[in-house]
């Protein structure tokens, strides 16, 4: 990495995608309030992942609902439940909620951020 920052090539070695949630369950056995989200991203299929979102998010809000990931980490085990991508997001005003990260408009699932 360059002192003052990173190269365009450190920032497209991230795989970013959009996925639609098909599926989410809540998630009891996570340490913390979680739900298990799968993600539908086309052409690379449905991951999983594990999200700590239920202080804003109810889980009949999540299905159909798009969101971007990286879809290239490696999978992470969390309690009995394979994490596979990491669901992006921001924290909200008072700093603790997580706010997800998704287009503003309709995008084909698997479409990469450019």
């Amino acid at each position: 990495m360059a002192a003052d920052g990173i190269t365009i090539t450190d920032f497209l070695d991230v795989d970013i995608r959009a996925g639609r949630i098909v599926r989410a369950e809540a998630f009891p056995r996570a340490r913390r309030p979680a739900y298990k989200l799968w993600i539908d991203f086309g052409e690379l299929g449905v991951r999983k992942s594990s999200a700590q979102i239920t202080d804003l998010y109810a889980l009949d809000d999540l299905e159909g609902r798009l969101v971007m990931a990286v879809v290239n980490l490696p999978p992470r085990q969390v309690a009995d439940f394979m994490s596979e991508v990491l669901v992006l997001g921001v924290p909200g005003e008072g700093g603790g909620d997580v706010v997800l990260i998704g287009p503003d408009r309709e995008v084909k699932p698997g479409a990469r951020l450019l």
